[in-house]
Order: C-alpha cells, then structure tokens, then sequence
C-alpha cells in the first residue's frame, strides 16, 4: 500500500504534528514522510480532499457480531467491513455468542477467522461460563489465547461474590473486568425508561435506579479488592455523579458511554418503533447533559457504538416484544459528534475514539510518526450526509437513524498495509 495523503489536518494529541495541515506519504503501510509539500512517487496513490482531517484509527469498545451462532443476523466479516465504514481500525467483539466465547477456543476462533483483516478484531471473553453468572470461566487460560476483557456483555453480574471473585483473580494476570450495570429484579419487563414519556405510553419503565445500585455497587466491590473494573454503558445522571466521586478518591474505574444515548433522548419512543428500543434505554435530556459533562471533565473515559443486530423478525413485531439493540458502527462517529458539536473540541472528542478505549484495554497507540505502522482513519467532521437503508453493511437493518442528518463523514481506513475509501 503506497499512499500520499494530501493537506489532512492532523488530530493525534501524541504527534508532534498535531493541529497541522500537512502531507502524509505512506509506503508498504509504514509512514515514511511527513511534511509540506510532498511528491508522490511512481505507483502511488495521491487523496486529496478538501476538509480531509486525519487521525489514528479509531476503536470501538462494544460490538456484538453474533458470530458463532446467529451469522443470519450479523458475521465476523460483515461486522468488520461496517466497521471499516464506520471509521473504524479496530473493535472489542463481546463474546454471549451461541456457544459463547467462555474458552480458549473461543478466542482463537475470533482470532484465526479474523486474522489479517484491515480491522483489527479483539475479543473479550466471557466472565461467567456460558454467560450464566454462576462459575468463573476459564479467564486466565482466554487471557493467554489474546482476549482482551472479561464480561456478559448485557447479561448483568448480579451475584455480588461472583463479581467480587472475579475481580481479585483477574489482578494475577492483570485481566480487565467489565460490567453493565442494571438491577434484573428493578428493569425487569421494563421497555423503556420509567418516567413521563412510559406513564403515557402505558409502557413498563426502567428505572435510573436500576442502573445506579449496580454502579455503585461495583465501585464498592472494586474499593475492596483494589481492582480495576470497567462500567459500561453508562447512562444516567446519577451514574456520572457517582462515578466522578469515586475518580476523586483514586479507584480504578474507568466508563463508556454509547453513542446512542448522546444523540437520542426517551421522546423518541413516543412513536412505538421499536429500532429505538435499546438498552440501556434512551433517557432524559438532563441525563444526557450529564454525560456530556462527564465526557468532558473526564468522569466518562470512552464512547462506544454498542453495535446490536437483530433481525427483522426481532423487531419488525409489538413493542414489548422487540428485542433491545440497534446497529451502529456505521452511524457511532456522526451520531456522537452531532450530539457533542460545540461542546466538546473535536481533539477532545477522538480522544474518546481512540486514545481512551485503547488505554483501557492496555493496547499499543497507534502515532501518526515517521516510522511508525499506518493506522489511521481520514474523515470530513463537518460534512453532513443521510444514512441510507441501501448503505447498511451490516446484515441487519435495525437502525434508528435512517432517514437522518448526521455531521461528520468517515471518508477512508488505513491499517494493516490496507486502504479502504469511501
């Protein structure tokens, strides 16, 4: 892959080129040169586009791919390739598959079929064995095999010594606990956020409260074991409030916000479409304002996609019914950066893209640097564009934004000596 990036504004707060508008010259995927004013060599590709910003490639710290076992709904390779559209070098895949990623076997599996792929897959492994939240898995002998986290993605730890376990085990070989936090007996049944919007609509709500005991519940846990532990999903205003105080006091917490629950608030659900049922369920506009607050004071450490398919007999049914999730690998980047423009700065905002989730998984940082291997996404953050049906990668459709305007355009991925544009 030989390329020479023209003009692109560079936004990698560890370059020394930072800020700057410059050319980029790439060669077999390592970038050679960095400056003003570059020739392309013979057999180069030159992009030029006005606008054009770069940064290291992003990470998504949530996907579901639902590969073993449902690939009609989404697969390795249809995940990674709206990935790569979404703007994204590299993804955590969650792992309550059919059979669920509780082995080393598992995580090779992930590894070997995605092994080569301009989006870098890393798995996480089950916590629990199949999800169950009743034994241990086989964390360490998964932690050799390459995976990167533990957790039952949305099946909440609630077996407080289950977690607790957990958490002292994992410190032996420095393995990452990630939880989502939601009380089964408070949210069960509940469709939508218990407030205004679920008494009109006659909807079973689910409360802030169940979200919050369980926040507070693992930091209490991660204070007695002196360990670290990921919240995830987090999306209330009570949640931010707590988790802040618990930074004060040095634990190690670290969250993530979905993309989602920046852009959309419980309104949306007055219309009974189910592509807006989602868990944690969209909330109010203070909380959002809350969790903007904690993205740019720190409190909140990554956004994420939380990427769900399902298909369509999932949620083309009765509300209550539906299935929760939507896709949103494609949509991610523009739906938070619509949400957050004007008040978070665009280096504050890719640093929750990409710095941040990497540093929580322990991972190398990709650098815009002479030398250093090309990992890098091109992008247009004020560009507005319509997500389309016909531009769904995914094998799944259950998009609440279609039909809608988002800022923010991902015009191309650079990694493993790969280029995609689009």
């Amino acid at each position: 892959m030989n390329v020479l990036i023209k003009s692109a504004r560079i936004v990698d707060a560890n370059s020394k080129h930072h800020g700057k508008t410059i050319d980029v010259l790439i060669e077999k995927g390592i970038i050679r040169e960095i400056g003003k004013g570059l020739k392309a060599p013979k057999n180069c590709r030159e992009i030029s586009i006005k606008g054009l910003h770069l940064s290291t490639g992003w990470f998504d710290l949530r996907a579901n791919f639902c590969d073993p076992g449902h690939e009609y709904k989404e697969d390795l390779n249809s995940g990674l390739e709206a990935a790569a559209r979404g703007g994204f070098t590299g993804v955590l895949i969650m792992p309550d598959t059919e059979p669920a990623i509780d082995s080393k076997a598992g995580v090779e599996y992930i590894i070997n079929k995605t092994k080569g792929n301009l989006v870098d897959a890393h798995p996480a492994g089950c916590l629990s064995h199949h999800t169950e939240g009743k034994e241990i898995a086989e964390m360490y002998d998964m932690h050799l095999a390459g995976a990167k986290a533990f957790t039952d993605n949305k099946k909440s730890i609630d077996s407080a010594s289950l977690l607790n376990r957990a958490l002292l085990y994992s410190q032996s070989f420095g393995g990452l606990i990630m939880n989502f936090p939601n009380n089964h007996e408070l949210s069960k049944g509940g469709q939508i956020n218990e407030g205004i919007v679920s008494t009109k609509l006659g909807l079973k709500g689910i409360p802030a409260l169940a979200e919050e005991l369980m926040v507070s519940r693992d930091i209490y846990l991660a204070e007695y074991c002196n360990a670290r532990i990921h919240l995830t999903n987090i999306s209330t205003k009570q949640s931010v409030k707590l988790i802040k105080e618990a930074k004060k006091k040095g634990l190690k917490i670290t969250a993530d916000v979905n993309a989602y629950n920046l852009k959309l608030d419980e309104t949306h659900n007055e219309r009974f479409d189910s592509n807006f049922k989602v868990l944690p369920p969209l909330r109010t506009q203070e909380d959002i304002k809350a969790l903007i607050a904690g993205l740019k004071d720190g409190t909140i450490d990554a956004i994420c996609s939380d990427h769900t398919p399902e298909d369509i007999e999932n949620k083309q049914c009765e509300f209550d019914h539906a299935a929760f999730g939507i896709i949103n690998l494609q949509t991610a980047f523009a739906a938070a950066h619509t949400a957050l423009k004007g008040k978070l700065d665009l280096d504050e905002f890719i640093e929750k893209i990409t710095t941040a989730p990497r540093n929580i998984l322990g991972l190398k940082q990709p650098q815009v640097k002479e030398g250093e291997a090309a990992n890098l996404t091109l992008f247009h953050p004020d560009q507005t564009w319509t997500f389309s049906r016909e531009s769904i990668s995914s094998k799944s459709k259950n998009s609440p934004f279609i039909g809608m305007e988002l800022s923010g355009t991902v015009l191309g991925v650079l990694n493993n000596n790969q280029i995609k544009l689009f």
